[in-house]
This record gives C-alpha cells, sequence and structure tokens, in this order.
C-alpha cells in the first residue's frame, strides 16, 4: 500500500515541489511534537496526531468499566504466566509521526525486558485495545487504525461499550493492513491471537461478576 502511493506520488510532474512542502511541514510538526512532549504531564491525557494535540475529555461509566474489567483480566493473566507487561492510558507509544495513549496495550516479554524505570517513550504493542466514545470513535477507526497497521502493531481491538462489542482485527503483513477477524458480542468468546492462552467471555469486559467469575478461571487455568 505504502509503495503504490509513492509510486503514485513520483508520476505527477509536480512531485519534487510537493516533497519539499511536505518536508517543511513535517519539520516544523517534529518541533510541536517535542514541545507536547515536554508539556505532556502524568495528570494529562492528551495525543499528538497529524501535528494537532487531541486533549481527551471525562468519560462514561461504562468506558470506564469496560477499561477496568479487561486490564483486570489481562494484566493478572500476563503477570501469572509472565508474557510480558500491560498498561493502560498513561504509556505513551511513539510512533513515526504521532504519540498515542491508547485504552489498554501488551508487550511481549522480548520487548517489555527493555523497558527502564524512567522510560515515557515507548515503542508499538502487540496488541492495542481502544474503547470506543462519541469523540474518540472517528479516530479510532480512522487514522488510528490505519497507523497502528502501518507500524506492525499484530493485533488491535475496538470494543464498543454500548454495543457491548468487541471487532478483533489481525495485521495483515503483506499490505500492512488491519484485517477482520471476528466481531463478538456478549455470548461470544474472545480469544487473543498475541497473548497465548488468554480466551475470556465478552461478557466479562461489561459485567462485574462475571469478570470475577473469569478472574478466578484465568488464575487457576493449568499452563
Amino acid at each position: 500500500m505504502l509503495d503504490t502511493r509513492v509510486a503514485d506520488l513520483l508520476e505527477a510532474p509536480d512531485a519534487k515541489l510537493v516533497i519539499e512542502r511536505a518536508q517543511a511541514i513535517l519539520a516544523d510538526e517534529a518541533q510541536r511534537r517535542r514541545a507536547f512532549r515536554e508539556w505532556l504531564r502524568d495528570d494529562i491525557k492528551a495525543e499528538f496526531i497529524n501535528g494537532e494535540v487531541i486533549m481527551h475529555s471525562p468519560v462514561k461509566r461504562r468506558h470506564l468499566d469496560a477499561s477496568k474489567y479487561l486490564e483486570n483480566l489481562l494484566q493478572n493473566f500476563v503477570l501469572l504466566k509472565n508474557l510480558g507487561v500491560v498498561d493502560s492510558e498513561k504509556a505513551l507509544i511513539g510512533l513515526t509521526r504521532n504519540d498515542y495513549e491508547p485504552d489498554v496495550y501488551y508487550w511481549n516479554s522480548e520487548t517489555s525486558h527493555s523497558f527502564e524505570d524512567d522510560q515515557m517513550e515507548h515503542p508499538a504493542p502487540d496488541l492495542i485495545v481502544e474503547i470506543l466514545s462519541k469523540s474518540t470513535t472517528g479516530r479510532n477507526r480512522g487514522v488510528k487504525f490505519e497507523d497502528y497497521a502501518a507500524h506492525g502493531i499484530q493485533e488491535y481491538w475496538i470494543i464498543d461499550p454500548v454495543r457491548k462489542s468487541v471487532e478483533q482485527y489481525q495485521l495483515d503483513e503483506g499490505t500492512m493492513a488491519f484485517a477482520s477477524v471476528a466481531v463478538l458480542y456478549i455470548n461470544d468468546t474472545l480469544s487473543a491471537i498475541t497473548v497465548p492462552g488468554f480466551q475470556i467471555p465478552v461478557l466479562a469486559i461489561f459485567d462485574k461478576q462475571t469478570n470475577l467469575d473469569t478472574l478466578r478461571a484465568l488464575l487457576t487455568k493449568p499452563d
């Protein structure tokens, strides 16, 4: 896909002018990105996307619960099985152009082994989970969907707390784009591709009692 876009640009007679203009814009953007990182504090949730600082407002209870319930299961399972690191929101993901703070994300043990105590910027995770809200739906399905895939993130889940559904995508390395694996609802089972052995009922992301029952089952699951 990237090669096709480059080829299309090079066919244009004004390609050199377009590239020079783009380079000037990106250089200015990189300077503003450095300023963003210097300004960013641990009590602020913000992202830097295509040259703009995106501030995040408080979310509704159903969004908070879905994030908390999923992280509870994924975090404890990964810790118990020594599979890597799970974080939510405040670990900055630094990609080529943009800085993101997704809702939940996972790195395998090989990648996370290099993490340091003072580290703020993190590399692309294996799995990213975004939870939809009115203000984030466009970005989660648009620029983030494309950018995450372009940077080799292997698995992407989009959770809709209103419809109580999970869209599961896997990277197609041939095209460096996400391919749909499944759209799952509360009676379905979610099986992670990048987290070995992590399998949960979708309902556990939305229901407290199911979440607790699932946690007990995960913690007693044999290797």
